[in-house]
């Protein structure tokens, strides 16, 4: 366990180190542990904070914050209980409620007010949620090919997964992430970590309900929700439907040739400028 441990932490270090900006890295204390937020960019620039995926770690935005970190004061965050550099503390995040108390205690250990939030797959979810209970502290709203926001999994993207939820390995992982991403080339660096943060210990990841359209609607907060075009995780049409029918600020844009789990990083460039677009906008 612990040289499982101490691989995970060298993959982890790499590929932060290989960001290709300087970083600070914090560490804020809360009833629910330590949280690690890596934050680059002006010190002084409009905040955004990032959410990564499922096991993909804060690390998965390599790609992308050299180009947001020009004018934005980025915070990739380590979401607490699963694999990164966050650590529990005495009181385990068990419910939505806790999840969502835990990033107010982020954005309050930031001296953050109000942010701009970018979401990934599980981690849109956390945001979307978020901005719909505490709309005062989001000031616009992305979502990357965000998962249980608008519609459900493909039945065969779950079975898909199964085995890996099972019984989490290395080898499980990174055959998912290929049948997924439909081969593409994968920074290998990355690749070693998300086939070890498989196999990191975690709890119980919290699993909420998918927000009612009367909640959606009621949605002050501009949102833009870029999808996936090759994404096996969910219908993008039916995603893409219920956003632009329910949510009254929403902006909605497909990426071709991009996969759920690339997500932050195959189409970077292209990313990178719609969602600063998106977050330049009065």
């Amino acid at each position: 366990m612990a040289e499982d441990l101490t691989r995970f932490l060298a993959a982890y270090d790499a590929v932060l180190d290989h960001w290709p900006v300087p970083v600070d890295r914090m560490d804020l204390t809360s009833a629910y542990g330590t949280t690690r937020v890596t934050a680059c960019g002006p010190v002084d620039g409009e905040p955004l904070v990032l959410l990564h995926g499922g096991g993909a770690t804060s690390a998965v935005w390599f790609a992308n914050v050299a180009d947001l970190s020009r004018t934005r004061r980025v915070y990739a965050v380590d979401r607490i209980g699963e694999a990164g550099r966050s650590l529990r503390g005495g009181r385990p995040v068990r419910s939505v409620d806790d999840l969502l108390d835990w990033l107010d205690g982020v954005l309050d250990g930031l001296g953050l007010g109000r942010a701009d939030l970018c979401g990934h797959s599980y981690g849109g979810w956390i945001a979307l949620t978020y901005a719909l209970r505490t709309p005062q502290r989001v000031r616009k709203l992305a979502l990357l090919d965000p998962t249980q926001c608008f519609a459900g999994y493909k039945a065969g993207y779950l079975l898909r997964a199964l085995p890996m939820l099972i019984r989490p390995t290395a080898q499980r992982a990174r055959a998912f992430l290929a049948w997924e991403t439909h081969g593409a080339e994968v920074d290998p660096a990355w690749l070693d970590l998300y086939g070890f943060a498989a196999e990191f210990p975690r709890t119980k990841v919290v699993v909420g309900k998918r927000p009612r359209p009367r909640q959606l609607r009621n949605s002050t907060v501009p949102t833009l929700v870029l999808l996936a075009g090759d994404s096996r995780a969910h219908d993008i049409r039916r995603v893409e439907a219920a956003a632009r029918l329910h949510l009254p600020h929403v902006e909605t844009a497909v990426l071709p040739g991009l996969s759920h789990h690339s997500g932050p990083f195959a189409r970077a460039a292209a990313f990178n400028s719609m969602l600063l677009d998106f977050l330049g906008k009065p």
